[in-house]
């Protein structure tokens, strides 16, 4: 990820709603969610959800697919993964145990380690 990209990502994300949005796409996983379903689970008006939506998708951190008369959003995994690498790239200067603890983090209950490779 360029760093233009990941200003624009960082912007998107600097706001509540929207952030709330992403985490809530992350946890729907790939088959993602209704716009109507964002709007509910976040307590935010249609029309406020649909710019929070427009700006995340505009910002790569979501994507849209039309199903019928529903648009379902979901989080680009990609997207975010790259942003989190844009983060730590130049992590500890040198100094790989710095990272150690940031690197091992767990991601729905199990260490980096054991993390599928993608």
């Amino acid at each position: 990820m360029e760093e233009r990209q990941a200003l624009m990502a960082f912007a998107a994300l600097s706001q509540e709603t929207r952030l709330r949005i992403v985490r809530l796409l992350v946890t729907a996983g790939p088959d993602g969610m209704a716009a109507g379903a964002i709007a509910e689970a976040t307590g935010v008006s249609a029309s406020n959800v649909s710019f929070h939506l427009k700006e995340l998708t505009q910002a790569g951190l979501a994507a849209a697919k039309r199903e019928a008369r529903s648009i379902y959003y979901t989080a680009d995994y990609s997207a975010l993964s790259g942003l989190i690498a844009f983060l730590m790239r130049d992590c500890c200067a040198g100094h790989p145990e710095i990272c150690i603890p940031a690197a091992t983090q767990s991601c729905c209950g199990l260490e980096a380690k054991e993390l599928p490779r993608a």
